[in-house]
């Protein structure tokens, strides 16, 4: 098992095979978070059909399960920071995600619907604030790169699963698909349990001085720090400047990503006539480019730094995404997607390897936990307005609102004071 005290984890002495092991183990383990979600996607038309829902009740179901997870990041986050045993918590959100869509299939009332995309929201949300600190720590020099693995894995869920429930689909029915799939990751938090389920860190990477200060306290032997040292490590995260614009564009950004997949497939099947097929397609080629984009932003982001970075990827989504207005209808606006997914989630890992950066090092989970919370906050509201814009100017001026939403986070990364941050 894991010792959790990881030398030097970019070189090459033996002991890196731990550190590159585990961090396959938590990619797999982001993918298959992703890959619950993105199952459900593909099932709500067949369970709307079968419980006589509306499309208010549809998308009251993904408000609830935001809603939760928006709620239960912070408290989540500060959790991971004072517990400390990351990967029982991996473990833990990993199983509260896939169970309670193991508990829909045996549901047939709204009420328990409900419920259970709530509890997905709260576990799938522990993930984060737990697996992205952890991984900081395994690759102090090379963050940009390790959490753009990360984030591939995700990308990998959210690619993977709607093929598989496609081919699923042709052979089980919708409540023995979520029955069955509760078995990938039982299996998966059982792994990381027993390869991560002790894991402490002892840092041993960087120099460390005599008297370790507050930041670096819950990193030393005594494994978990206290609720007063929690405390003081709080006040100056709240202080450090430049955080909450850091923050804030996060929200902007996630804005942005959750409008577009709330409207792209409806541009696509009403306004392009695609089928079924090929709309999934598109979405596709979004995901994938995405997937691309990720090591290259983290490798260029660790060395060039992380503000180049994300201005560069801002500034020519917002253009990408004003183009795409003009090219509604052809084949180039297929084309302005691949290229857009490229630029769009190139952002996420290098947003998150600044926050890593930036907050005190005993915070990391809190930290990474107030991001997503925002997030979950602003992912809830993006679709709202983007409907009310689409219904009031047509569905392609939601794409005007994408646009407006790149450049605020754009503006948000510009103020942050490069010297604190970098």
């Amino acid at each position: 098992m894991s010792t959790g005290v990881l030398q030097d984890p970019m070189g090459q002495s033996p002991e890196n095979k731990v550190p590159y092991r585990d961090m396959g183990l938590i990619t797999i383990g982001h993918a298959l978070t992703h890959w619950y979600p993105s199952t459900f996607f593909m099932l709500l038309p067949l369970i709307g059909q079968e419980l006589g829902l509306n499309y208010s009740q549809i998308g009251f179901i993904m408000t609830c399960q935001y809603a939760a997870g928006a709620i239960s990041n912070v408290p989540g986050g500060m959790l991971v920071d004072i517990w400390g045993k990351k990967g029982q918590l991996m473990a833990l959100s990993l199983f509260w995600v896939g169970f309670p869509y193991f508990l829909m299939g045996f549901t047939s009332t709204y009420w328990m619907l409900l419920v259970c995309a709530m509890l997905v929201g709260m576990g799938n949300n522990l993930w984060h604030p737990t697996a992205i600190p952890l991984l900081g720590k395994m690759f102090p020099e090379r963050k940009g790169l390790a959490l753009s693995l990360h984030g591939m894995g995700g990308n990998m869920g959210d690619a993977l699963a709607p093929l598989a429930v496609g081919a699923l689909l042709s052979v089980f029915s919708w409540h023995q698909i979520v029955i069955l799939n509760v078995v990938p990751g039982t299996i998966m938090s059982m792994l990381i349990l027993y390869f991560l389920g002790t894991l402490n860190f002892v840092s041993k990477g960087k120099k460390e001085s005599p008297a370790p200060s507050v930041t670096d306290l819950g990193e030393v032997k005594g494994r978990q720090q206290s609720f007063q040292s929690y405390l003081s490590g709080l006040k100056l995260l709240v202080q450090t400047p430049g955080l909450f614009m850091l923050i804030l564009s996060s929200s902007f950004r996630s804005m942005t990503q959750a409008t577009l997949l709330t409207f792209l497939p409806l541009y696509l099947a009403k306004e392009m006539q695609y089928n079924v097929f090929w709309v999934g397609a598109v979405m596709a080629i979004l995901q994938v480019a995405g997937f691309i984009a990720a090591p290259i932003a983290g490798h260029l982001s660790d060395k060039l730094g992380r503000r180049t970075l994300l201005m560069s990827c801002f500034a020519v989504s917002g253009v990408v995404l004003l183009l795409m207005t003009f090219a509604g209808g052809s084949t180039l606006f297929v084309v302005l997607i691949a290229l857009l997914g490229f630029f769009l989630y190139a952002a996420r890992p290098v947003m998150q390897a600044w926050l890593l950066e930036s907050a005190p090092s005993n915070m990391g989970g809190t930290s990474i936990g107030l991001m997503f919370g925002m997030q979950s906050a602003a992912q809830a509201l993006a679709p709202i307005i983007g409907g009310v814009v689409a219904d009031g100017y047509g569905l392609m001026a939601a794409f005007y609102f994408l646009a407006a939403t790149i450049l605020l986070a754009n503006l948000m990364v510009f103020f942050i004071p490069a010297p604190k941050l970098q």
